[in-house]
């Protein structure tokens, strides 16, 4: 699908324009084009690429095949742009999607492609006719729009994963599982994934702001610089998440360690106080007196309960010398 937009000054925005225009539109110096690649099949979003805003081969290549990380490349009449959304989930199990943006920045349009939905691209679809923001500033500032509209979207990300971060802090404490530490690996493998968007696409606008683009109008700099500092303060909460998760995969094997000690010295104490009453039993057990030898008074009432009172008394007197020793 392809949504197409144009604004002219002194007119009202148009939408769904015909293939056949693109051209006359990019000729007219006063138009603001944007055109959205929406689950476009390659083969007709190549012919547009290729023949009407005659993109470079390489850098459509590289737009059709979603494996790339963020980046920028400068083609001289336009730039090349890599970006990436992600989105979380929780429901079926803990899992960060990342849905990569490519966009073509030129002097009066704007040309992004996707193969996913992509909400801040429908919210900024539908402000494009009531935002002169998104229109009445030329592409670069509308490009700034969509990227910090992309941006904005990574917070509820963070603050998602934030939160299952605090749900495991407080299962590691109270009733830690082994499922726990199934999730723990998941989140420590999702805030990697983070790491890897936010590193390179902080470096994009870095050179959004600070590099000489042709393309870019020096006055809106200062709007790439402003996204710049937002994926830096990002990029120091997510190793902020990386930590506490560290954190958390430690508390755990250390109440797991613990458990297992408790556990230990439980059967220790059991063995211990059973092993006085075993060795009695083995030696009055053993076949070497017999009532005809003259020993009949080992089998006689009163050394039956001298006998039972020192079973009972024993590991009584030993659980309570432990008591003092505080073993127990």
């Amino acid at each position: 699908m392809i949504h197409s937009f144009c604004y002219m000054p002194d007119q009202e925005p148009r939408t769904n324009i015909p293939v056949s225009e693109y051209a006359s539109l990019l000729a007219n110096p006063q138009a603001l084009l944007w055109i959205d690649f929406e689950q476009e099949p390659n083969e007709s979003a190549e012919a547009i690429l290729t023949g009407i805003f005659r993109f470079h081969p390489l850098a459509v290549d590289d737009a059709l095949q979603e494996t790339h990380t963020p980046k920028v490349d400068d083609w001289g009449e336009y730039i090349y742009l890599v970006l990436n959304a992600m989105k979380f989930s929780s429901v079926d199990g803990l899992e960060l999607k990342t849905c990569e943006l490519d966009v073509f920045l030129g002097k009066n349009f704007v040309v992004t492609h996707h193969d996913d939905p992509m909400n801040f691209l429908e919210k900024a679809r539908s402000f494009f006719f009531h935002d002169r923001r998104y229109t009445s500033h030329g592409p670069d500032h509308l490009l700034y729009k969509l990227i910090d509209d992309l941006v904005a979207e990574y917070m509820p990300v963070v603050e998602s994963i934030d939160d299952q971060i605090d749900r495991i802090e407080d299962e590691v404490l109270t009733r830690a599982a082994p499922d726990t530490l199934e999730r723990i690996f998941t989140l420590k493998r999702i805030i990697l994934n983070m790491r890897r968007i936010l590193g390179p696409q902080r470096e994009v606008m870095n050179k959004l702001a600070r590099d000489d683009f042709e393309i870019i109008d020096p006055h809106d700099r200062v709007f790439f610089r402003d996204i710049y500092d937002h994926l830096v303060r990002l990029h120091d909460v997510n190793e902020g998440m990386r930590d506490l998760i560290s954190g958390s995969l430690d508390t755990y094997l250390s109440v797991i360690n613990n458990r297992m000690n408790d556990v230990m010295k439980t059967l220790t104490i059991i063995t211990t106080l059973f092993m006085p009453i075993s060795f009695l039993t083995g030696f009055f057990g053993m076949n070497f007196f017999e009532p005809v030898a003259g020993l009949t008074p080992w089998t006689s009432r009163v050394s039956f309960g001298f006998i039972l009172a020192i079973f009972i008394g024993l590991p009584v007197s030993m659980f309570i010398w432990m008591r003092r020793r505080t073993w127990v």
